[in-house]
């Protein structure tokens, strides 16, 4: 289940492309598929492990050759790779967790190389509002490690600015996925076992495997006002491919 739209960020084959927050990979296998060089970040030593095993199954299965990827351990706020390292990076789901969010826009802002594209993915105001108001367990500081900040696209935007990005696409993703959140949040969202979440689980899990038209029609319709994720595109000034013009421009 992917959040970003490969269609903006715009990787070609050959590119480095560093997922930050990669958890168990998701962005980062995608981006292999399509012939990036990745390097997979996070602070847990645990998706770490996931991500090294998946990669090397991929590579024993042949199923992409002209690729390479790295699973490295770092923090948002200080990264450990030198200035203009990336042509792509994606953070998806990570700002929201972290204390100084502009220190890791700026180091975000810092490893990308003139005219390259970051894409940032963060819950979007409304759906994670009603999460907060429904329990105060789903959110810091009672949730150890949790949200910390609930944000706007007009904050978002601008603070991608201050970091010297220019923002130039977004949008909303996984509209199905907010009433399942909510739900959690309803019931405690430590309850994984309760009736009504596994069986939302069970529906989501078997939207992201078969993907029926039916809920893609539903997604694209209501995720513009009920997605659960906020993305937002932003290029670092310097060279722009015609496809970001185009965009931009939009």
């Amino acid at each position: 289940m992917l959040t970003v739209d490969y269609r903006r960020l715009g990787v070609k084959p050959g590119e480095r492309l560093l997922d930050l927050g990669c958890g168990f990979g998701r962005h980062a296998y995608e981006a292999a598929r399509r012939g990036a060089h990745v390097v997979a970040c996070d602070l847990a030593w645990a998706e770490l492990a996931q991500v090294r095993a998946t990669f090397a199954a991929m590579s024993e299965s042949g199923e992409q050759c002209d690729w390479s990827c790295q699973a490295v351990r770092g923090d948002a706020t200080c990264l450990p790779f030198p200035d203009q390292s990336f042509h792509r990076v994606i953070a998806s789901e990570v700002l929201e967790h972290v204390d100084s969010d502009d220190l890791a826009l700026a180091e975000l802002a810092r490893i990308l190389r003139p005219g390259g594209v970051l894409a940032v993915t963060v819950p979007a105001w409304f759906p994670e509002k009603v999460c907060w108001a429904l329990s105060d367990e789903y959110h810091a500081p009672k949730a150890v490690g949790g949200h910390v900040r609930i944000y706007r696209r007009s904050v978002l935007r601008s603070r991608l600015r201050n970091a010297g990005l220019a923002p130039y696409a977004g949008h909303h993703a996984h509209a199905l996925h907010s009433p399942y959140w909510w739900l959690r949040c309803a019931v405690g969202p430590n309850r994984d076992d309760h009736r009504m979440v596994a069986a939302y689980r069970r529906l989501l899990e078997w939207d992201i495997v078969r993907q029926p038209r039916i809920t893609r029609t539903a997604e694209r319709v209501l995720s513009p006002v009920l997605g659960k994720s906020l993305v937002v595109y932003s290029r670092k000034p310097g060279s722009k491919s015609p496809r970001e013009a185009e965009l931009a421009a939009a």
